[in-house]
């Protein structure tokens, strides 16, 4: 009769025969048990997370394959980094820190996906993305340490497909990211503050003038938002549409 598949989402390495695998497979005429174990066992470094999985059975000999989906690299990368979002300008502000045994292991989970020939050019893509996303590398900017894996600084550890961390740095990591956050948050408090000087030095200049001034002095798009004033012209229409009605 040839193949029939069914699709899910589970949970990785939390897979069960309860719905909606259970129900699923079971007219297929599988060994329910086995094919459970066996995306457990294909998505264990997944834990935590919902994972796209294709199960594929021979009609005839009830053979099966199993094709497991990953989340995009942007969406582990913030699960090791412990963050629920990237840097809003990845140029200027970090959020947090990884270590090379990380990314390996998020180049490992995405091997398929990732355009590189061998596994260091896929750690290599995968650090491009921190950099999209202001997440450090071994404490600094994911360029640098781009520049070190070309120098082979990781070959042994790429080699070795290493990817556990100890206590101790995970822990190291965790105050790197507090660090991180307090400094980010000064900086904001200082991008606010010149926002706010430049403002009022330029009062009465439109807000198309101010934005541009702001935008040279190096301050994010996002704050020159919020603190840019709210147009004259605007604020008429609002007050004609709350004057009352003349009898």
């Amino acid at each position: 009769m040839g193949k029939e598949s069914i699709e899910a989402l589970v949970e990785g390495g939390k897979a069960t025969a309860a719905p909606p695998l259970g129900p699923a497979l079971g007219p297929l005429g599988v060994n329910i048990g086995q094919v459970v174990a066996a995306i457990n066992e294909k998505t264990t470094s997944f834990k935590g997370m919902q994972v796209p999985v294709k199960v594929i059975v021979d009609s005839d000999t009830k053979e099966f394959e199993i094709s497991i989906g990953t989340p995009p690299a942007s969406a582990l990368i913030k699960k090791e980094a412990g963050v629920q979002k990237g840097a809003g300008n990845p140029l200027t502000d970090k959020v947090a820190d990884i270590l090379i045994e990380q990314v390996i292991k998020i180049a490992q989970m995405k091997e398929d996906a990732l355009l590189g020939k061998d596994m260091k050019e896929k750690v290599k893509e995968i650090c491009g993305t921190c950099q999209s996303m202001g997440i450090l590398v071994e404490g600094k900017p994911a360029h640098d340490a781009i520049e070190e894996i070309k120098a082979g600084k990781f070959d042994e550890k790429i080699a070795s497909g290493k990817t556990e961390l100890s206590e101790e740095e995970k822990k190291k990591l965790e105050e790197e990211k507090k660090k991180l956050a307090a400094e980010m948050e000064e900086r904001r408090h200082e991008y606010e503050a010149k926002a706010k000087e430049i403002i009022g030095q330029l009062k009465g200049k439109d807000n198309k003038f101010l934005t541009n001034k702001m935008k040279e002095a190096g301050i994010p798009d996002q704050i020159i938002k919020e603190q840019l004033p709210e147009e004259e012209e605007k604020k008429d229409d609002d007050k004609k549409e709350e004057a009352p009605a003349k009898k």
